[in-house]
């Protein structure tokens, strides 16, 4: 199995350090698993894009919209579900078709209530497979929801979502490389690459999306190679809370990010994600102390004045202690000079499931140069809380919650 010692691509001078380390002392230093997970996210988007575009994957895909769903749900649990907050829009856009991301809990617990009538298209999103409820509400909308058909994306060919429904013919399996089956607490590629497979569904052409996901990968690999000092500089600050910020479906790569960094630090700094003109509306509160503000602007100018606009206020108003802006063409006037801006030449060009992808990458090296910081262990922080799948837990019988 490859180290976190194979290092492909020039990397910045702090990754680089942690690299001079050998295996054993990564191992000990507890971050060999999640630092090699999140280097080989440009190599495995462009390995996943073309497994896209393979016949078998392809058929998948396709067959998967076969019926003509009236409405499609992506659901999750945790990370899994933020990747569906990013996608809903963006699928709902090109099908033409309702979508919504609805965590698993709220489909085991409330079915009826979250669960549209009609003929649906269930995206399940898994990186194991094997949280509890995954396989719970896959069985509980096969009984009580004959009419609707069933894909999953996963990262684990044993899995139960891999592995319980291969005679069932209203469930496919969309089945990801076995190297983004993160071994890590934490998901980083998985994430990413489950994020563009599900984009997947959304592309008429193959090679297209092949292309674009292609130059997210060299972005995301300019930001290893080229901003990732910059970002342990900012992780090394004094906040005591992350706050979030994006619009429309970036919201989602903003939760996810707010979560790694809650994750990975142990529940040291306090985390949330809101959209920026949500903000104002009594969450602009939790900046009214050592923050740090992470902005994800949009590829959207329309979108992007009212996001400047946020900014400018919260300068105005001295609220966070730091911000990191990540965009193309970033206005200088937007940076402070404690603040970090992330621009990335192309960005705006990108489809908005690869721009996602490209985000989540930033908050993912945030929250990993923070744990680091903290002493903690990215590959097991929370040692004794949490585990990299959730421990089993009993499934109650439905009952008519709404």
């Amino acid at each position: 199995m490859p180290t976190a010692t194979d290092k492909p691509h020039p990397l910045s001078t702090e990754l680089a350090r942690l690299f001079a380390a050998g295996a054993e002392e990564q191992r000990r230093a507890g971050y060999a698993d999640t630092v090699r997970e999140i280097l080989q996210q440009p190599q495995t988007w462009r390995d996943t894009a073309a497994l896209l575009a393979a016949p078998a994957a392809a058929a998948v895909l396709s067959q998967a919209l076969i019926s003509r769903p009236e409405h499609i749900v992506l659901t999750g649990s945790g990370s899994s579900v933020h990747a569906g907050e990013c996608l809903a829009a963006v699928l709902q856009a090109a099908l033409r078709i309702p979508c919504r991301a609805i965590p698993a809990g709220d489909l085991l617990t409330h079915l009826r209530g979250t669960l549209a009538a009609g003929r649906g298209l269930i995206v399940s999103i898994a990186r194991s497979g094997d949280s509890p409820e995954s396989a719970a509400v896959v069985d509980s909308i096969l009984a009580s929801a004959p009419a609707c058909t069933h894909l999953v994306v996963t990262c684990n060919a044993n899995g139960r979502l891999a592995t319980r429904y291969r005679d069932e013919p209203r469930v496919r399996v969309l089945l990801l490389d076995a190297r983004t089956n993160d071994r890590s607490l934490v998901m980083t590629s998985s994430f990413t690459n489950m994020l563009l497979a599900g984009g997947a569904l959304a592309q008429s052409d193959a090679r297209a999306y092949a292309t674009n996901s292609a130059l997210a990968a060299d972005i995301a690999q300019s930001i290893l190679s080229r901003h990732a000092d910059a970002l342990a500089m900012i992780a090394r600050k004094n906040f005591s809370n992350a706050v979030y910020l994006a619009s429309g479906p970036g919201l989602g790569a903003a939760r996810e990010s707010a979560l790694k960094m809650l994750e990975m630090s142990g529940g040291a700094v306090a985390t949330m994600a809101e959209t920026f003109l949500g903000l104002r509306h009594g969450p602009m509160s939790a900046l009214n102390r050592p923050s740090l503000v992470v902005a994800f602007l949009s590829a959207h100018e329309n979108v992007r004045d009212y996001e400047y606009d946020l900014l400018r206020e919260l300068e105005r108003k001295q609220l966070g202690l730091a911000r990191v802006i990540v965009g193309e063409a970033i206005p200088a006037g937007l940076v402070g000079s404690g603040d970090l801006a992330i621009d990335l030449p192309g960005l705006n060009t990108l489809g908005d499931t690869q721009r996602h992808a490209v985000d989540v990458v930033v908050g993912q090296l945030l929250a990993f140069f923070r744990c680091l910081h903290l002493g903690q262990k990215p590959d097991a922080p929370s040692a004794g809380v949490l585990t990299r799948v959730v421990e089993e837990f009993a499934i109650h019988p439905a009952g008519d919650a709404r």
